[in-house]
């Protein structure tokens, strides 16, 4: 009996809890962009968010010593010896935060500490606050887990900060936990002890709600910010306080993939039962060398926030000259996050009118060939996000860029 194969094969079929969650814009835009690359066209893409410095030699170096040391096995569960003892320290001298080993943990970068903690806290329902504009893989991560994002809109007249009102106003009976990111991706902004204190003192009435900080742009701060973490400034909440952070941005570690954080020992344990089903332990490699990230010299840390400083100033001056947009001066990170309503309902010289962020970013991209990310991508909209991790050269031309584009809208 002959079977005609092709009629028994079935399409693939998603499971349903992705059905509503695609590829990161980001990576889409960074995609079509290198496309446009690849055929001979100058597009100067300011949409990744990774320093474009280079890994500290002795970093490199530890990595290449814990190579010949033989350090190429598994290693334990959540992190090891070494790099929790360099962490714990870490929190100690520069967050004033004390955290036993039991306290601590160790992933393969900082998504996959925020994914450990959502798929270990999460049911099916339960509801975390998410501030907007957020970093894109928030409440994706928080839609895979089972949980329901609550996004709630910050304006760049507040700073793009949550206010406390706001964060009364989105806690229900279902609500487990409240994600804050400072400085933020992508709008830059910050919070002071002053800004975080009215947050803390609403979850302080809250007992049921917990709170998970991403603090991974910790030394990239401007004019003299005070960086501060919540479970620092209110110690009645580190119980319930999950403190975010790893060398990818810091230290330029992006590939490396070593994220951490600080929590309560039974939700550490629990994320423990995650990572031990997903991922095993993280790169032993990598490990060895946030070791010598974290306890190793510090003080190139200040050039190169000087470095991201310049740029910033330069960006933000530049899209504040342009007639159509408006530009908050951010406290930190490597983002500014500009206002284009007034560009909306112009047209293009190609007579396409422009009615989101979406087409003028397209446009932006098609015409003056610069790739820059959607405010919607990030929860907010009309936005376009810049990231200034690259050459002051490329950075100046693509302002020239972006105000002729602008210019020739009608």
């Amino acid at each position: 009996m002959n079977i005609n194969l092709a009629e028994t094969v079935t399409d693939f079929a998603p499971a349903s809890r992705i059905a509503a969650i695609g590829v990161s814009k980001i990576l889409q835009i960074g995609a079509r962009a290198a496309a446009m690359k690849r055929d001979g066209l100058s597009v100067i893409t300011l949409g990744a968010g990774e320093p474009d410095f280079d890994t500290p030699q002795n970093v490199k170096e530890a990595a290449k010593a814990a190579i010949d040391r033989g350090e190429t096995k598994y290693t334990a569960l959540d992190g090891t010896p070494a790099l929790k003892q360099a962490i714990i320290d870490k929190f100690r001298r520069e967050n004033s935060l004390h955290y036993a080993f039991e306290e601590v943990t160790v992933a393969a970068g900082a998504k996959q500490i925020l994914f450990n903690a959502f798929m270990a806290s999460l049911d099916q329902g339960d509801e975390v606050i998410i501030p907007t504009p957020y970093w894109t893989s928030y409440s994706d991560i928080v839609e895979l887990c089972g949980g329901v994002p609550v996004l709630v809109p910050c304006r760049a007249e507040a700073g793009f900060r949550l206010q406390a009102s706001q964060l009364e106003q989105a806690i229900t009976s279902k609500t487990r936990w409240l994600l804050l990111n400072s400085p933020s991706n992508p709008s830059g902004a910050a919070y002071s002890e002053a800004d975080y204190r009215p947050l803390l003192d609403v979850l302080r009435r809250h007992p049921n709600v917990w709170l998970m900080v991403d603090d991974m742009y910790e030394h990239i701060i401007y004019d003299g910010f005070g960086f501060v973490t919540p479970a620092a400034i209110e110690p009645r909440l580190k119980s319930r306080t999950l403190t975010v952070n790893g060398v990818s941005k810091a230290y330029a570690m992006t590939g490396w993939r070593i994220g951490y954080a600080g929590g309560p020992r039974r939700l550490i344990e629990a994320m423990a039962v995650i990572q031990s089903q997903a991922t095993s332990c993280p790169c032993s490699i990598s490990q060895a060398a946030s070791v010598e990230a974290l306890n190793g010299p510090q003080e190139y840390l200040a050039d190169r926030k000087l470095s991201f400083q310049r740029r910033r100033d330069l960006v933000v001056d530049a899209l504040n000259a342009v007639d159509g947009l408006q530009c908050r001066r951010p406290e930190g990170a490597f983002y500014t996050f500009c206002d284009c309503s007034a560009v909306l309902g112009k047209v293009t010289p190609a007579g396409k009118r422009i009615t989101t962020d979406m087409d003028f970013t397209d446009y932006l991209l098609e015409d003056a060939h610069i790739a820059v990310v959607p405010g919607s991508a990030f929860g907010l909209s009309p936005y376009f996000r810049i990231s200034y991790a690259t050459s002051e050269q490329d950075l100046a031309e693509a302002m020239r860029r972006i105000a002729r584009a602008c210019a020739a809208l009608r």
